[in-house]
């Protein structure tokens, strides 16, 4: 029998993963055509521009987030984007086990037209609905739609189980 723990999870883990209750990835839009043979993709909800300055200090107590003004868009499902940065909210929701972290990328394709999608570890035990930074660095700016593919999301197997993530985004965007 092979020890896989410290592996990535491969595209018929996750579909096993996905299967278990709660499923790893809650919600896909479709299944076949964002999971892929090292991840799955993950789509855009809302997105949203910053509009205030942010504070982290040294304790927790410290943290001031920065406030957001959501984005509207047009009757294609379409949104402008002018260069600068972004507050994304994705669609999935996501349900680590204590043995399961993931780290996510963005997508080759926004790469590849002055776009990217910067975010933190995700610990194992981690359960919601993510937000990213988006960042159009494309002078001309770009242009995106609801539910596109905008993150691949890799797992990773612990070689040991996590206490699991106890912060404060856990459960956060849920409804």
């Amino acid at each position: 029998m092979q020890d896989n723990t410290g592996a990535v999870l491969s595209k018929n883990d996750i579909r096993d993963l996905l299967n278990s209750s709660p499923p790893l990835v809650e919600n896909p839009a479709n299944l076949e055509e964002q999971l892929q043979p090292n991840g799955i993709d993950l789509t855009l909800r809302d997105i949203a521009r910053l509009s205030s300055r942010g504070t982290i200090g040294q304790r927790n107590a410290q943290r001031v987030l920065s406030s957001s003004e959501r984005m509207v868009f047009d009757e294609n499902g379409f949104v402008n984007l002018t260069s600068g940065e972004y507050l994304i909210t994705l669609n999935e929701i996501v349900h680590l086990p204590l043995n399961i972290m993931a780290l996510a990328k963005p997508r080759s394709s926004l790469l590849r037209c002055g776009v990217a999608v910067h975010n933190a570890v995700w610990d194992a035990g981690y359960e919601g609905r993510s937000q990213a930074l988006m960042v159009v660095y494309n002078r001309n700016g770009f242009q995106l739609q609801q539910d596109a593919r905008v993150l691949q999301l890799v797992f990773f197997r612990l070689f040991n189980p996590s206490e699991g993530y106890k912060g404060y985004f856990q459960r956060e965007n849920m409804v």
